[in-house]
């Protein structure tokens, strides 16, 4: 068996897209490749490979010990994705960039969710040969699409309106979301029903949080704040919603749009070139407020839309399903004790 230590405290902080990314990861490795891959977790045991989803100082630290086998970080952000989800005073923020990219650079391996940070890793430094690209995925187990009459239930089941037109977001609570945009569409439109669910995970350290602390605290009647949700009800919220609607800047390739595609919940997208380039035709695209207001326009009245791009959301969580990334996922991991092997003999 190939042992393979995961080293990450991406769940000790709830409400984050890493978190989610990991766990399906672990479910992953665990449900199909029992005998095949021997998982440990934040363990110093010896390990064929060590896979780092967070980059804490202590996990850094354990890199310069012996028995840690390949060495290969899961990269979820890189410095111009921070920009606008935290504040720091501008040397702490230069000495946080400089140890994140000298992280990255530590690895032997590199596995980015989205092709387009390819060149921009190398241009921070990173050689283009340590870098796979290997795309997020739901489980269809946890995520999938319920029938259509049992709307209403769910919508009691979660004290949302159960006649309106209801439009979700998902993810932290934090300027780079678009969160801005979202309760600007729900004061342009007070007969239908917004409901954003996260949180401030970064606490009072997030990118706006004075302004977007006050809304939480008087939203407008047709907004909703449900805080951050434990995941085991996130398949009730897509469910329930008419359309699912995601208006942040910048992403590397967002767990609540997978989620929304799994469970068929039609999707509009800021029009960013990081989507273009993984799940374009997916998904409705929106380059500002205004265009998101009127792909909303257009589902909202037109109930063969609406079913056309549930369909499409279904087609790409198809793609990316758990079966065929897992088959990436274990040959990768294969390769990198083959290649190991090659180098010690």
């Amino acid at each position: 068996m190939i042992r393979i230590t995961m080293f990450s405290a991406a769940e000790t902080v709830p409400g984050q897209g890493v978190g989610s990314a990991y766990r399906e990861l672990v479910n992953l490795l665990t449900e199909k490749f029992p005998n095949k891959f021997e998982l440990k977790f934040n363990s110093l045991a010896r390990s064929d490979i060590s896979h780092y989803h967070t980059i804490n100082l202590g996990f850094f630290l354990n890199t310069f010990l012996p028995g840690r086998g390949v060495k290969v970080g899961y990269v979820h952000f890189i410095p111009e994705t921070l920009e606008d989800s935290i504040k720091l005073w501008w040397p702490f923020k230069k000495i946080f960039y400089w140890y994140m990219m000298t992280f990255y650079k530590r690895m032997d391996q590199i596995v980015v969710v989205n092709p387009v940070f390819i060149d921009k890793l190398v241009a921070l430094g990173v050689k283009r040969e340590k870098i796979t690209f290997i795309p997020n995925f739901v489980s269809k187990k946890v995520f999938f699409k319920q029938p259509t009459s049992q709307k209403t239930d769910l919508r009691r089941k979660l004290n949302l309106p159960e006649q309106d037109f209801i439009v979700l977001g998902v993810g932290q609570v934090q300027v780079r979301k678009g969160v801005l945009d979202f309760i600007q569409l729900a004061k342009d439109n007070p007969d239908w029903t917004f409901v954003w669910v996260g949180g401030f995970s970064f606490g009072t350290i997030t990118a706006g949080y004075d302004q977007l602390k006050k809304v939480i605290d008087n939203p407008p009647k047709n907004l909703i704040f449900p805080g951050i949700v434990d995941r085991s009800f996130m398949n009730d919220y897509y469910n329930a919603a008419d359309v699912f609607l995601l208006p942040s800047y910048t992403e590397l390739f967002p767990m609540s749009a997978l989620e929304a595609f799994s469970t068929g919940t039609p999707t509009i997208l800021r029009d960013l070139e990081l989507y273009q380039a993984i799940i374009a035709g997916y998904y409705l695209p929106a380059y500002d407020r205004q265009a998101m207001q009127s792909q909303l326009d257009k589902l909202a009245k037109d109930d063969e839309l609406r079913q056309q791009v549930s369909q499409q959301s279904l087609s790409a969580s198809e793609y990316y399903s758990a079966e065929r990334v897992s088959k990436i996922w274990e040959a990768y991991y294969t390769a990198q004790v083959q290649y190991k092997d090659d180098e010690v003999n």
